[in-house]
């Protein structure tokens, strides 16, 4: 059985797809994380972690940071 966890973030700053792109390349970039799905128009991410990867979303936030963008954990 797969135990995949995901992490919503809402990300700021992005306006267009190539930003939606970089902060995606970014978020995969981190050990233990399999796929994200970024949306500049929702100002969204969705990541998907390895199974029993231990990534947490402020990890994940100084990425995106480090990639020029702010992030903050969707509630």
């Amino acid at each position: 059985m797969s135990d995949h966890k995901t992490i919503e973030l809402a990300i700021l700053g992005m306006n267009c797809d190539g930003c939606g792109n970089t902060v995606r390349n970014a978020l995969c970039d981190v050990l233990g994380v399999s796929d994200a799905k970024v949306s500049f128009e929702e100002g969204s991410a969705t990541i998907t972690l390895e199974d029993n990867a231990d990534v947490s979303a402020e990890t994940l936030i100084e990425a995106v940071k480090d990639a020029g963008y702010d992030a903050t954990l969707s509630s």
